[in-house]
């Protein structure tokens, strides 16, 4: 029978569900055709698997040929489709054997002479196929971001005819060497901050309970310098936090190299559209939230982003991912990341630096603060002062804590958290955030005179809540006390500025 199988995957998002490819040659005027749903790469794929077959020497069949791509709803797109075709072909005319077929899946773009080039979303594609207990080959351009799924059993190919002979077992493939174990190295050390005590531990107590983080003050008072310090303190990634991060850059068309293990921060420019924040596009693509999953999105001068552009944060940092729907697909990228945002705390930036350089009128600075929508700033858990640094500060050497002891008391906190409820208290939600974040009389009180007099919305309430457990666990203490609760509302500065005109100085 004229008839032969072949498997590989779609990419939608950063799942790639199962394709199989049905080969069928016919009687009839020569012809070929595909169906399935294909777009306009996959359907150019007849030129290029008929001159990859004959330039590889192989017969190209003068027969019907018809390719289905089943499912036949699940849209089809790329050029990762070619090594499978054209093995459809071979096996359908009985070029090469049919019966280890079904063991594989294969997935590469054919050049026209034969050789495999390099496709996107191949670490997703591996994955699966690990799942399905299956053997996956795949370019070997491809082979540094597939060597890291050391789940799936996978082997290489430079082109189509390694793969013939591999499956005629006349030279079998070889595996991908496994990358070295990766040490984690920053540029950067919390070491080098000079001052900024208040800040520097709002830092750790982000990290400790993956909270968000607002840092704003006068300009050059170190809030990019402290923002780009907070991966140095961050837990270290797990393999499957790594290998989903790793996903997402094979996904978008970027090199994973070797820093895969380490935490992205991501810092993307004011001018920055909500499509390039969020990822879409006609064919959707992650944005910077999605690069930043599991790891730091940093929003320098936050008043200077379009309020529209803020606006479509606040749905991903409550669910943790982003639904992106088009007309003929929807996709869903995932987007656990940490904001920190940094700002002024006026049009010219300084109000409150105690130098009466400000000019700013009652109502410049509000029109300035009302860029940042209430609800956007609901579900920034911590806002932080950063004052100006007294000049003898500045000539001092630096000698603070290292980010290496900064990071040891983090893990320990983070154990805690997750032996107790399995995630981040900043993860905390309905029946587990009652369970473990329950208050004792007192501190019900003093939270609610706090919220009535503050007006905090029913989600600050809820942020305060998951800061005081978080200062609770970094104390090694099992109940949240008034102390925890009372450091916590002083972390809503921005919450209780009854004026325009905030300060900008630290506590001390």
């Amino acid at each position: 029978m004229s008839l032969a199988v072949v498997y590989t995957r779609a990419q939608l998002g950063i799942e790639a569900p199962l394709v199989t490819v049905e080969t069928h040659l016919s009687n009839g005027l020569p012809g070929f055709t595909i169906v399935g749903l294909p777009e306009t790469a996959v359907k150019e794929s007849k030129d290029r698997v008929r001159s990859a077959l004959l330039n590889s020497h192989f017969e190209f069949p003068q027969r019907r040929i018809t390719v289905n791509l089943a499912p036949a709803d699940l849209p089809k797109e790329g050029g990762r489709y070619d090594l499978a075709i054209a093995l459809g072909i071979l096996a359908a005319s009985e070029q090469i054997p049919k019966d280890e077929l079904h063991h594989y899946e294969f997935m590469g773009e054919l050049a026209l002479s034969g050789d495999l080039r390099r496709i996107r979303g191949a670490i997703p594609s591996a994955i699966a196929c690990g799942v399905s207990q299956r053997t996956i080959i795949a370019p070997t351009a491809n082979s540094d971001e597939i060597a890291l799924c050391e789940s799936t059993t996978l082997l290489t190919a430079p082109n189509l005819l390694s793969v013939c002979a591999h499956l005629h077992k006349r030279h079998l493939l070889t595996a991908p060497t496994a990358p070295p174990p990766v040490t984690v190295q920053y540029p950067f050390d919390m070491s080098e901050i000079k001052g900024q005590a208040h800040a520097r531990r709002a830092l750790e107590i982000a990290a400790s309970g993956g909270h968000n983080l607002l840092l704003f003050g006068p300009p050059g008072t170190g809030k990019s310098m402290l923002a780009s310090r907070l991966p140095t303190i961050m837990p270290p990634l797990e393999q499957r936090e790594a290998l989903q991060i790793a996903a997402v850059k094979s996904v978008a068309s970027r090199t994973v190299n070797e820093g895969w293990r380490t935490r992205p921060f991501r810092s993307p420019h004011h001018t920055s559209s909500a499509i390039a924040l969020v990822g879409g596009g006609s064919n959707p693509r992650p944005g910077e939230i999605s690069l930043a999953h599991h790891g730091v999105l940093f929003l320098d001068e936050l008043p200077e982003f379009p309020r529209a552009v803020l606006e479509v944060l606040r749905e991903p940092l409550e669910s943790g991912h982003i639904c992106i729907s088009r007309a003929n697909a929807q996709v869903e990228y995932p987007a656990k990341f940490q904001l920190i945002a940094a700002m002024n705390p006026c049009p010219c930036g300084f109000v409150g630096d105690r130098t009466d350089r400000c000019r700013c009128t009652p109502s410049q600075i509000a029109r300035y603060r009302d860029k940042i929508s209430g609800p956007l700033l609901d579900r920034i858990d911590l806002h932080i002062a950063v004052g100006s640094i007294p000049i003898a500060d500045l000539q001092k050497k630096p000698d603070g804590e290292t980010s290496q002891a900064i990071r040891t008391r983090v893990i320990q906190t983070r154990a805690v958290q997750l032996a107790r409820q399995g995630c981040p208290n900043a993860e905390l939600r309905g029946k587990a955030l009652s369970r473990h974040c329950a208050l004792a009389e007192p501190e019900q009180q003093l939270l609610a005179a706090a919220l009535s007099r503050l007006q905090l919305s029913a989600r600050s309430y809820d942020r305060i809540i998951k800061v005081a457990r978080t200062l609770a666990d970094m104390g090694g203490c099992e109940q949240i006390a008034t102390v925890h609760i009372s450091e916590a509302l002083g972390y809503r500065n921005l919450d209780r500025a009854t004026d325009q005109r905030i300060t900008s100085t630290a506590p001390a």
